[in-house]
């Protein structure tokens, strides 16, 4: 039952990042895309129904990890305090940014929302992709199974490591480049005109950058963390994922030179879905490793709340997603097609 509930929090995060991972891309860029006020208008458009929905999924996970795995939920969020505390000001931020850019008929109010909203997307990717980095790394976990970290020491993987070292820089630079490509693809699959030129333009150019932070970052794992490894030679079956991701950043180029903006986009989706459920994959049955070698790791086993809760649980979970999947097909349905700019709700 522990790795049941280890595989739905894995779906759920994963669900997140490929749906809120679009609009923080969008976000990222709207100030470099869309450069006048209507182009602007038309990128909030084409997030506007489904951003705050998208971001339901990072709520629901952390009640998820809360429910399955309480110590693991109250040994995070004590140790990664400080950070967390900035990834929620941020999700603050970007929503005043695209709530009020409307409500203030006024250039200079507009264009300081504007900013909000890219530079809360753009620090969010970096600050997600960052703390991936830091669960892969591992954290200094003492024996009661709780750690502190600052936000930097000298950016060295150790057991003295801050949340930010050259490793989680490089996931963070990861998680920014590929979200950034991936909202590019949903804003040319929304958008017309001048806009989705250059929305996917800017996903072909960023393609090779992506395909070399990839195989970097696979690289950094290795070093800083060997054990990421074990998962893949006791069981080759894991070996598809990375099979996966070359896949798909492969098919990704293929549609960009075609112009095949779906593709493209769906493409995208299967890059971060396989990529996180290759990090998952190696972590297993770790959930949060430790990098004191005389502290064992934070397991699916050790943090796992009673079988009987999680048994039943199990049934509650399946109704909730369910419904929630449910409205989510029926959402993106009605809002399928490309967007204009006929006001739509908030005036986007």
């Amino acid at each position: 039952m522990e790795t049941v509930w280890f595989v739905l929090v894995a779906f759920m995060l994963t669900g997140y990042v490929v749906l809120d991972g679009f609009d923080l891309g969008a976000g990222i860029m709207h100030l470099f895309v869309a450069r006048t006020d209507e182009e602007r208008r038309l990128v909030l458009r084409a997030i506007g129904p489904v951003w705050d929905g998208n971001e339901v999924w990072l709520i629901a996970g952390g009640g998820t990890l809360f429910f399955a795995f309480p110590l693991l939920y109250a040994s995070s969020f004590s140790g990664f305090y400080l950070p967390l505390n900035m990834v929620l000001w941020l999700l603050i931020v970007r929503g005043v940014g695209i709530e009020f850019r409307m409500h203030l008929d006024n250039p200079v109010w507009r264009d300081f929302f504007d900013g909000l909203f890219a530079i809360g997307s753009l620090l969010l990717t970096v600050f997600f992709g960052a703390a991936l980095g830091n669960v892969i790394r591992g954290v200094p976990l003492r024996s009661d199974h709780y750690f502190f970290e600052p936000l930097w020491t000298n950016f060295r993987p150790g057991p003295d490591a801050g949340v930010l070292d050259w490793c989680t820089v490089l996931a963070g630079a990861l998680a920014m480049i590929a979200l950034t490509i991936h909202g590019a693809n949903y804003l040319a699959i929304k958008t017309n005109g001048d806009l989705a030129r250059r929305s996917r333009a800017t996903a072909r150019a960023l393609w090779p950058l992506l395909a070399a932070l990839t195989v970097a970052s696979c690289l950094a794992t290795l070093f800083v963390r060997p054990r990421a490894a074990v998962n893949y030679v006791s069981h080759p079956i894991g070996f598809v994922i990375p099979v996966i991701v070359a896949a798909s950043l492969l098919y990704m180029f293929v549609a960009h030179r075609a112009q095949n903006d779906r593709r493209a986009f769906v493409s995208s989706c299967a890059y971060l879905a396989s990529m996180l459920g290759g990090a998952a994959f190696a972590l297993y049955p770790s959930v949060l490793p430790s990098s004191n070698p005389a502290i064992p790791d934070i397991t699916i086993y050790n943090a796992a709340a009673g079988s009987y809760a999680l048994t039943y649980g199990l049934i509650w979970w399946s109704i909730g997603m369910l419904i929630a999947i449910g409205y989510f097909v029926f959402l993106y349905r009605m809002f399928r097609g490309k967007v204009t700019l006929q006001t739509g709700e908030h005036g986007y």
